[in-house]
C-alpha cells in the first residue's frame, strides 16, 4: 500500500488557517469535502467525531506530528489528507510541543484491516526524521504532494 493511495492529494493545505485543534481538524474534514472526496453531508459528523477521539486520548505522538483518523460507515473507502501549520497548535500531544503537521484518515468501519495498514504505512514515514522535517518545511501545496509521492517511490511501496 502506498500513501497515493489513499491521500487526496487536492486537499492537502500548505497552511492552516485555524490555530487551535478542533478548527485544524475541522480545516481538515472541509478540505476532503472540498476536494470531492467526502460527502459535504457528513463534513460536520467526521469533525465531530475526530475531535471526540481527540478528547480520549490524543493523536499527537510528539515530534510535531498528529494523526487524527476516524471509521465511519458514512465512507466507502479509505481517503487521507494532511496540513501544516507554520506556527504550530496544540494537540496535547505526548511531548507536549506543538503540532506543525496533521495528517487525518477517514476509514469505513466495515475495513479495519486496511485501516491498520495505512495507519502503519503512515508512522512508518513519520518515524523519519527527514520526512517529519521535509514535511514542516514544505510551504506549498506542491511540494507536499511531490514530497508523499517521493516518499513512496523511495520505500518501494
Amino acid at each position: 500500500m502506498k500513501l497515493t493511495d489513499f491521500f487526496v492529494c487536492d486537499s492537502i493545505i500548505a497552511d492552516f488557517e485555524s490555530t487551535d485543534r478542533n478548527g485544524v481538524i475541522q480545516e481538515l474534514v472541509r478540505s476532503l469535502a472540498d476536494s470531492g472526496a467526502l460527502n459535504p453531508e457528513i463534513v460536520d459528523s467526521i469533525a465531530r467525531i475526530a475531535i471526540k477521539r481527540e478528547n480520549e486520548g490524543s493523536t499527537g505522538f510528539g515530534k510535531g506530528v498528529a494523526v487524527p483518523h476516524v471509521k465511519s460507515d458514512a465512507v466507502d473507502k479509505m481517503i487521507a489528507t494532511l496540513g501544516r501549520s507554520s506556527k504550530g497548535v496544540d494537540f496535547a500531544a505526548l511531548d507536549r510541543a506543538p503540532v506543525f503537521t496533521v495528517m487525518l484518515l477517514v476509514s469505513p468501519k466495515n475495513d479495519p484491516d486496511s485501516h491498520l495498514a495505512a495507519m502503519e504505512q503512515i508512522f512508518r514515514h513519520l518515524q523519519q526524521d527527514n520526512f517529519r522535517r521535509f514535511l514542516r518545511q514544505s510551504e506549498t501545496k506542491e511540494a507536499l504532494i511531490e514530497l508523499i509521492e517521493e516518499a513512496d517511490e523511495i520505500s518501494g511501496s
